[in-house]
Order: C-alpha cells, then sequence, then structure tokens
C-alpha cells in the first residue's frame, strides 16, 4: 500500500480537532474525513466513523496491521504539519 496523496481539507484551531483529512491509496481508493485530533501527549489520526444505533462511534475504514497504521498516521500528521508550516509561512490558515 502506498499513500499517493493527501489532500488537507480544513484546519482548526479551537478545540481538539486540528484537521480533516483526505488520503489516495495507490492512486485507487480515496478515504475521506480522516482526522487529526490533538490527543493529551501527541497528535493522532482518527479514521472515518459513524455512529451506530446505540450511539457509539465505529471506524468504518481502518488500517489491518499495526505497521499500516502507523505509516498512515505517519504520513498524514507530516503532512499535516508540511502544511502548517506553508500557512505560518504565508501569514494565513
Amino acid at each position: 500500500m502506498n499513500i499517493t496523496n493527501i489532500r488537507i481539507r480544513k484546519i482548526m484551531d479551537e478545540g481538539r480537532l486540528r484537521a480533516v483529512v483526505s488520503v489516495t491509496v495507490d492512486e485507487m481508493l480515496a478515504i475521506h474525513d480522516v482526522k487529526v485530533v490533538q490527543g493529551d501527549d501527541r497528535l493522532f489520526v482518527a479514521m472515518p466513523s459513524r455512529r451506530d444505533e446505540l450511539g457509539i462511534f465505529r471506524d468504518i475504514v481502518h488500517p489491518i496491521s499495526t505497521e499500516s497504521r502507523e505509516y498512515i498516521e505517519k504520513e498524514v500528521i507530516r503532512a499535516y504539519e508540511e502544511r502548517l508550516g506553508s500557512a505560518e509561512e504565508n501569514g494565513s490558515l
């Protein structure tokens, strides 16, 4: 699996949600509504989810292995931080 594109769709500066991202895999599959979230100790990536009939949020897309989760998280956070750096240089978010 190769991430071929990461599009930062929206950046927020209030609350724990920092960004909403779309990820393209192998130029064949788009995953929308991936979230960059500020945790207590670090940024992390939350996969798209939906609330079930009991009110519990369940991921509707998720990596199968620890390695694939780490790869996606590393690449999404890298793209987010690069975008923040570019926005700071340009004076806008």
